[in-house]
């Protein structure tokens, strides 16, 4: 375990550079021992440009507003946090021996999750053991719900409410034949088995699937094969580096058809970055913008102005309604993880995306959506009842 005490001194020095950053108001001294919060994040490897851009921002955004603000209200004492992170690399194993020294030897008040389904799916039947609330913003699968670890919260809106408002979309706009590639990895299978099952009872023909692995570097063979076909639609169940290469390769082989949906990544400022004026028309995964309320304005502002970046427009927010949930109880019922555990279970909180409650485990306050990128902007276009924008019927082709 010796690289990754070096990694959590290094990254204890940041974290100690940016409190010094911060108005000296903020940091009033305290007899008070601080609040210990875990986690190891993707700093390197496939999972990192997911990580980097949804979760560790929020993660270091909060502690840092909080600490500005005196520290973590526990029980009416403010207490300072203190994050205590390790790079995981993007290798499940390395996560898994990191978050067992946490929760076993360090014994840390509070964790927080990993990036992505498969990281979850490994880590919180581990939390649930151990007895800590796991507030999951990055993991989409049913299955990890079915499990019912009473302790596991998913925020994400799950692989069938996310592939059921897709299909209603499409079916409601006469889409009749689709292709899909997709990740061939827990949430690619899951997302996959979720669109079959969505698509029954629909006048929508799947022509073509296609799995493939992770880190793929040419989708182009795939991509011609199904330009051949001419589906009405194109759906890529793909992560952030695969998302942005099926969208450049579909424009170098001119690949253009009607709806082309591709992601997990499409929701992220690199995608309009890199795709520039091709991002309009491309649909995604995604559940909120700035326009959704004026706390989702202040959240989307205070992280472009400290972490100089903008937040992705579905699962930053997912990870910041889950610091709000983690602080909220905490400030109700103190640092007992069962007391936490129950009263996040049993209450609905104020977020930046509404109200939010748990039920079984999964956020039942938010429905499966689609996003869409309109004139700079990622808006949710589906369903209606919480679009920020109308539909665009046609992609405009690539220029």
């Amino acid at each position: 375990m010796n690289e990754p005490i070096r990694l959590k001194r290094r990254t204890l020095t940041v974290a100690i550079a940016a409190a010094a950053a911060l108005p000296a108001a903020g940091f009033a001294q305290t007899s008070e021992a601080p609040v210990r919060i875990g986690y190891t994040m993707s700093r390197a490897g496939a999972y990192a440009p997911g990580a980097q851009v949804s979760q560790e921002p929020n993660y270091l955004l909060w502690a840092q507003q909080v600490n500005a603000a005196g520290g973590l209200s526990v029980k009416g004492k403010k207490r300072k946090v203190e994050l205590i992170s390790y790079d995981d690399r993007s290798e499940i194993e390395t996560a898994v021996r990191t978050y067992e020294k946490l929760m076993g030897s360090d014994k840390v008040d509070l964790i927080l999750p990993p990036w992505g389904s498969a990281m979850n799916f490994a880590i919180a039947p581990l939390a649930n053991r151990y007895g800590y609330p796991f507030l999951a913003p990055t993991a989409l699968s049913r299955k990890l719900i079915d499990m019912q670890l009473p302790y596991f919260f998913s925020l994400l809106q799950q692989p069938d409410k996310m592939m059921g408002a897709l299909v209603d979309m499409l079916a409601a706009n006469n889409v009749k034949t689709i292709a899909v590639i997709y990740m061939d990895d827990l949430f690619g299978i899951e997302n996959f088995a979720s669109l079959r099952l969505a698509l029954r009872g629909k006048n929508i023909q799947l022509i073509e699937s296609k799995s493939y692995p992770l880190g793929v570097k040419d989708l182009s063979p795939v991509l011609k094969s199904i330009k051949a076909m001419n589906p009405d639609a194109f759906i890529g169940i793909t992560y952030p580096p695969d998302t942005i290469l099926a969208s450049t390769q579909a424009k170098e082989i001119e690949f253009n058809p009607k709806y082309f949906y591709a992601s997990v990544g499409t929701a992220f400022p690199l995608y309009k970055q890199r795709i520039g004026a091709n991002s309009e028309g491309v649909l995604g995964m995604g559940s909120w913008n700035p326009k959704v309320s004026p706390q989702a304005k202040a959240y989307f502002d205070a992280h472009t102005s400290q972490m100089k970046k903008e937040p992705d427009r579905w699962a930053s927010a997912h990870t910041w309604v889950g610091l709000e949930i983690m602080q909220q109880a905490v400030e109700k019922v103190g640092l007992d993880r069962k007391a936490l555990r129950e009263h996040i279970a049993n209450n609905e909180f104020n977020t930046i995306l509404g109200k939010v409650r748990f039920v079984r485990g999964e956020n039942a306050s938010i429905p499966g959506t689609v996003g869409q990128w309109q004139n700079g902007e990622f808006e949710v276009v589906w369903p209606e009842s919480r679009a920020t924008a109308k539909l665009m019927t046609a992609k405009p082709a690539w220029k």
